[in-house]
């Protein structure tokens, strides 16, 4: 799923003081953009990097509120307008047809408008609710399944937080993991294995999905297992070798070879609960290989990890195995999927991969 964007209104209290905490704290939280005055655009990229919406030929995005102009300004634009009634609808819906963002505010909050600007509006323009609490954005973020594409929060960063949390929740989302029965493990040589080390810690239970096939994604557990060898890694997950695939947030997959600092990965717990992390950087080392071999409702499957105790996979009530006590019968975590993939994207098409 796409990732919901959070803005955060900063224009609105008189002194710039007070202001200036709000887009402090909106750097802080990790939202997407602020609103600020105009000539402020410069104020705000002193306090840090994040995107910055004004009436300012300066800012990353010109807000307007006039449909007439929208076409004289260069780059993108943010269309602003309180729905007050249909011609208010109308107006928004017009001017999504000029203008990269909508930004919607309504006192008296009523479902059907957003519903119809998101009929409307989908793959042309991107909507922004304006909201004041948790409640408005849920509803705006889940009206018609799809929602709005983002909120912009006009009551300060307590709230901003808390819409922050819920949505990542629903950015990423969650999977079915099912069981799949180990068929077979053997030594196969040295091999180019990476380590993703990502600048989040991982909980118990918690890694990502990996594996020699799009169609079958194995759950390899994060070094945040004590062993009396090594130190844990809790921020680490010793994925596999550099052909493997792994999902990513987006529902994509990705060649671990392909994966950069900066990028973001889907980490995945027992339960099939996700959440992004970003990567810090990528350990790639020769090291000796293990082939792992697994059985679901008739398929054959494979992946590949580094031949060492610290390599776990997960089983169904959540417990952590040791690659080097997996046995045959063993049932460990693994997403499926029926459906190919074409340079990570699924495809209505059959695609074999042994």
């Amino acid at each position: 799923m796409e990732q919901k964007e959070l803005w955060i209104k900063a224009d609105h209290d008189k002194e710039w003081d007070k202001r200036k905490k709000l887009v402090t704290n909106a750097i802080e939280i990790g939202a997407d953009a602020v609103v600020v005055r105009n000539g402020e655009v410069g104020k705000v990229r002193k306090l840090g990097i994040i995107k910055v919406i004004a009436n300012d030929k300066d800012a990353d995005i010109f807000l307007e509120n006039n449909v007439e102009r929208l076409s004289e300004v260069k780059g993108e634009t943010a269309f602003y307008r309180e729905i007050k009634s249909k011609k208010d609808e109308e107006i928004i819906a017009n001017a999504g047809k000029f203008s990269r963002y909508v930004i919607v505010k309504a006192l008296n909050w009523k479902v059907i408008p957003l519903e119809n600007l998101i009929a409307l509006l989908r793959g042309k323009s991107k909507i922004i609710v304006e909201v004041e609490n948790l409640e408005d954005a849920k509803l705006a973020l889940e009206t018609l399944e799809v929602g709005a594409d983002g909120i912009l929060v006009n009551s300060g960063v307590k709230e901003a937080k808390r819409i922050k949390k819920f949505i990542d929740e629903i950015s990423t989302g969650r999977l079915e993991l099912k069981p799949v029965r180990v068929i077979n493990i053997k030594q196969v040589g040295m091999g180019d294995r990476v380590c993703v080390d990502t600048c989040s810690i991982f909980e118990i239970g918690e890694g990502m999905l990996i594996g020699s096939q799009s169609s079958a994604l194995f759950l390899i557990h994060s070094e945040t297992i004590e062993t009396p060898y090594v130190e844990t890694r809790p921020f680490r997950v010793n994925a596999g070798p550099v052909h493997a695939y792994t999902r990513m947030p987006d529902g994509s997959t990705k060649y671990l070879s392909e994966l950069n600092a900066g990028d973001e990965i889907l980490a995945v717990n027992w339960k099939g609960d996700t959440r992004r992390m970003v990567v810090g950087r990528l350990k790639i080392e020769k090291r000796p290989l293990l082939l792992i071999e697994a059985e679901f409702n008739g398929k054959k499957f494979k992946t590949l990890v580094q031949n060492a105790e610290t390599i776990r996979l997960v089983d169904k009530k959540g417990k952590a195995i040791s690659v080097v006590d997996l046995k045959k019968g063993d049932e460990v975590l693994a997403y499926i999927e029926d459906k190919g993939r074409h340079f990570g994207i699924k495809v209505d098409e059959s695609i074999e991969e042994k």
